[in-house]
């Protein structure tokens, strides 16, 4: 047996029964129907990985939130699998690459090998794969190269994934192999947010070098919002400056004493971020801190027009928040809704002053203005006008 080559059965029967309770139905169904062809079907990817990470309670079976997995099956030829797949109703979704969907959210393939034969993530040259050492190779990260037989419960781990979880390690398995997609490094960046790891030294230095303009900006968004979304941003900030995605993608190069106080930011406020907002944040709090316009990101990640919406009408938080400030915000919308509630105290006051799920009018309403003959264009102004008024009259300091 190889270094790092390890089979686990005492491991892998209690990944097995992490399971969903409805992937768990629907595999029992699958290990039925191949079970006269084949047993060497194997759980691949991120939900062997997710699963370890439950095991080892690094996550909890909620925040790790398995929906969908993939299935790898060896010792069946292309034409007879294609077969097999009509026959249970699943769709095919790539013919060269042999795979198809299946059930609520189950992807089954043949296992296969790439070498990259030209410019852009779909110029690879696909070929069926017979050993499962040299299909876990075209993984890019060592954790998620993990494989766990269906049948026997054996786990494989070719390449040290187990101790990379264990050790919250994010680590390359191929240098040539993880080149060949780029988009890899944008993986690491979002891999190290969402889980909280930290990427090998080695493995950062081939990201650091790998040119990331064959990518679209429609890739590059994928990875971006997983980003936003994760638990671990301060992580996620300190791989877009070391692995100098900043730089390639954003075209700006945060100072030294920039990156610590977007870091302290992310990490110290993080509990006071509102769940519907949540993804909007680290755009906020990272445009804010380098003086730039949200949507000068925007374009170059290639944002949807959610993110251009949430944030193109965001004040950012003023040195000095008062309660005038506050109350003439929610004219635009509620206090919950703006991305620099997790200020301190904001919420609280916003509350008191009845602006934190309202907005404010003063009493004064269209229906009041029409009467008085505004309309159109003016009736908006009027209407600002006079409520701006009455907070200027009611509240102290700034607007």
């Amino acid at each position: 047996m190889e270094e790092h080559e390890i089979k686990r059965w005492d491991i892998g029967s209690h990944l097995y029964e992490l399971l969903p309770l409805r992937l768990k139905k629907e595999l029992e169904f699958l290990k039925n129907f191949f079970d006269p062809y084949t047993h060497r079907i194997y759980l691949v990817g991120g939900a062997v990985r997710d699963l370890y990470r439950i095991y080892t309670k690094q996550v909890s079976p909620e925040e790790a939130n398995i929906t969908d997995i993939d299935i790898e099956v060896y010792s069946v030829e292309p034409h007879f699998f294609d077969e097999l797949m009509k026959k249970i109703g699943a769709k095919g979704v790539g013919k060269s690459f042999f795979v198809y969907k299946f059930g609520s959210n189950i992807d089954i393939a043949l296992p296969r090998i790439e070498r990259k034969i030209g410019v852009g993530h779909k110029a690879f040259e696909v070929k069926l794969a017979y050993d499962e050492r040299e299909a876990s190779k075209r993984r890019d990260f060592c954790m998620n190269a993990l494989m766990l037989n269906i049948y026997n419960c054996n786990l494989l781990d070719f390449w040290g994934g187990l101790d990379d979880i264990l050790n919250r390690r994010i680590k390359i398995i191929d240098e040539e192999k993880f080149k060949e997609d780029s988009l890899r490094v944008l993986r690491g960046m979002q891999f190290a947010a969402r889980f909280g790891y930290k990427i090998d030294k080695k493995s950062a230095e081939i990201m650091k070098k790998i040119d990331l303009d064959d990518l679209s900006k429609e890739r590059i968004f994928w990875e971006f919002e997983k980003l936003f979304g994760a638990k671990y941003l301060h992580f996620g900030l300190y791989y877009l400056l070391c692995l100098k995605i900043s730089e390639k993608i954003l075209k700006i190069s945060p100072k030294k004493y920039e990156f610590f106080k977007i870091s302290k930011e992310l990490a110290k406020k993080r509990e006071k971020f509102q769940p519907h907002l949540k993804k909007f944040y680290f755009l906020y709090i990272f445009s804010k801190n380098l003086h730039r316009n949200p949507l000068f990101f925007l374009d170059r990640i290639g944002a949807t027009n959610e993110y251009r919406k949430a944030l193109s009408k965001q004040k950012f938080v003023p040195k000095n928040i008062t309660d005038r400030f506050l109350v003439a915000l929610s004219m635009l919308y509620p206090i919950r809704d703006w991305l620099g509630n997790y200020a301190d105290e904001v919420k609280k006051r916003a509350l008191m002053l009845g602006v934190w799920d309202r907005c404010f009018d003063g009493g004064v309403t269209p229906k009041q203005l029409i009467k008085e003959g505004y309309s159109g264009k003016e009736l908006g102004i009027e209407l600002r006008r006079r409520r701006l008024e009455i907070i200027r009259k009611r509240y102290k300091g700034r607007v």
